[in-house]
């Protein structure tokens, strides 16, 4: 009995095989020994992240590190307008960063080990400023720029380890996703939290467990500082049975932790009503005699007074936010920077609009009148350089519904397009209508020149019947030629008929020929008997009196 079920017990291989199967089925194949962490934030999944040229190196080649922060500061100028306090700051932090690391490694390799006698503390960046004004675009193709694995997230999807939500510590085994497993790499990569503020509790001390607040920025902080990240997840069933099949076979797991020395954090965030936290110290700075009453600028004049205790008094635990020794400040935009974006930018959004239009075959130019129209509209919405897409997207949503398909090959939006849509649209429509017609009188124009090839009779179509044949075959999901062809089969018969009574052989058809062919034909072949008939009567009488014209004139 004993050995029956012995047999029906799958042995080692059997075993890792069907986990590799189930595995495989469940998504991502063993091929995959690192979970991908779901950030939460479509930007960072855009196909534009993808064709941006982005190109990680290997760890050797980061290790050449000869920018310096001008350097820097001049790539990011293609693609963000204005932030420039905000663009030297981050490339000076970069630049410190990454040459104390090339540093680092230097005296690791000719040490052995780090010298104790060395210390640095790791310039993470806080970034403060309203949505849409260029804050993930610059620390992104700051990494595109240096070439090391980037990862964007959202803060509102981390949760204390043990509670509903993600581990911050997967945002680390992701940058080994994004270094192509490449674990030393990943070590030198860059993470980028958004939405930061939306961890501050608001100064007040919560009773209890915080899971998504102080919890998680406590959780941050030995991330930000330095320790250790296993590269797989304890509490991922698919990590741990890869990495038992790995072990059991053998296989060289390589290094299974990552240092987080040489990371660097970048966060950001709106800080909605950190402005009220700074206004309200100033405003008690001012108690006494002698004291200036002054009404302090409110967005980045006030932002630009912010210390590190507004920061705590907003909700920030005072070791959290001592690991963002950086502090960086961006503005907020307005229109003639919004001018300027759609104008100089690499990423701006009229190439893109430019190319979608260019898909349905249709040329696409915008004019400055339309561009600052844009913009104007664009600062209205209070969303930032997201503002644009809205704006554009308003007044555009028509023109690429009802154009693609037409023979319209130009667009030119410009200001009467902003200010009058319908209008220019209804033009538009004209225009396309009328170019139509032109394609329908050339099928029209073949109908007739093959019906002239094997008949005999040459036909024409006035500008109405070419209109409606037109009208009629779009209706229909048919051609032109089709139409014609079923509608005139029976012409050439008819045709001939009245060639022989009239001897006439061109036949102007116009819109009665179109909407009723057969009666048409019909009344136009009755009447070329009568017409035959009467010029025969008008010959008859004719004849006797030419006969005695004649004979007058042989008198």
């Amino acid at each position: 009995m004993s050995d029956k079920k012995d047999k029906d017990l799958p042995d080692a291989d059997e075993l890792q095989k069907m986990l590799q199967n189930m595995f495989g089925k469940l998504g991502g194949g063993v091929s995959m020994p690192f979970p991908a962490f779901d950030g939460g934030e479509e930007e960072s999944k855009e196909p534009a992240d993808e064709d941006s040229g982005f190109q990680v190196r290997d760890a050797d080649a980061l290790f050449d590190f000869n920018y310096r922060p001008r350097d820097i500061k001049a790539h990011l100028d293609r693609f963000v307008i204005r932030q420039d306090e905000a663009k030297k700051a981050l490339s000076i932090a970069v630049c410190d960063h990454y040459n104390h690391a090339k540093f680092m490694r230097g005296q690791e390799q000719e040490h052995g080990k780090i010298p104790d006698s060395i210390e640095y503390q790791k310039q993470n960046v806080i970034v403060v400023g309203p949505t849409g004004v260029g804050k993930t675009y610059l620390v992104k193709h700051i990494a595109e720029m240096i070439g090391v694995p980037f990862v964007k997230a959202d803060a509102t999807k981390f949760s204390e380890t043990g509670y509903v939500g993600g581990d911050v510590d997967d945002l680390v085994r992701e940058l080994v996703q994004k270094a192509d497993g490449d674990i030393e790499l990943a070590e030198y990569g860059i993470i980028y939290i958004d939405e930061i503020d939306k961890l501050a509790s608001g100064g007040g001390r919560s009773m209890g467990r915080d899971v998504s607040g102080r919890g998680v920025q406590t959780t941050l902080l030995k991330l930000m500082e330095e320790t250790e990240v296993a590269a797989r997840n304890p509490n991922d069933m698919k990590g741990q049975m890869m990495a038992m099949m790995d072990f059991q076979n053998g296989k060289d797991q390589g290094k299974d932790t990552i240092n987080t020395r040489h990371i660097l954090f970048i966060v950001s965030g709106a800080f909605s009503g950190l402005e009220k936290v700074v206004k309200k110290r100033l405003r008690t700075g001012q108690i006494g005699f002698g004291a200036d009453v002054v009404d302090h600028p409110l967005d980045e004049g006030l932002f630009g007074q912010v210390n590190t205790q507004d920061f705590i008094d907003f909700g920030f635990e005072a070791e959290f936010i001592g690991r963002l020794p950086v502090r960086v400040v961006c503005e907020k935009l307005e229109a003639k920077d919004f001018v300027n974006i759609m104008k100089h930018s690499e990423g701006s959004l009229l190439r893109q609009y430019e190319r979608e239009f260019a898909a349905y075959g249709i040329q696409a130019t915008f004019e400055d009148s339309a561009i600052e129209r844009i913009a104007e509209r664009a600062e209205k919405e209070n969303t930032g350089a997201r503002a644009l897409m809205t704006v554009c997207e308003s007044l555009l949503r028509d023109f690429k519904f009802e154009l693609p398909g037409t023979a319209v090959s130009e667009l030119k939006i410009n200001g009467d397009l902003i200010d009058t849509p319908d209008v220019v649209l209804e033009a538009c429509r004209e225009k396309g209508m009328r170019i139509d017609v032109a394609k329908v009188k050339e099928e029209v124009d073949l109908y007739a020149r093959d019906f002239y090839e094997k008949h005999g009779i040459r036909l024409s179509f006035e500008e109405g019947a070419v209109t409606l044949l037109g009208t009629e075959a779009a209706d229909k999901g048919r051609s032109v030629l089709q139409l014609c062809q079923q509608r005139f089969k029976d012409y050439q018969f008819g045709l001939k008929l009245i060639q022989g009574n009239t001897g006439v052989d061109e036949f102007t058809l116009g819109v009665d020929a179109v909407q009723d062919a057969d009666s048409f034909l019909s009344n136009r072949v009755v009447q070329s008997y009568a017409d035959a008939n009467e010029a025969k009567q008008s010959r008859k009488k004719a004849a006797p009196e030419k006969k005695q014209e004649e004979a007058e004139d042989k008198e």
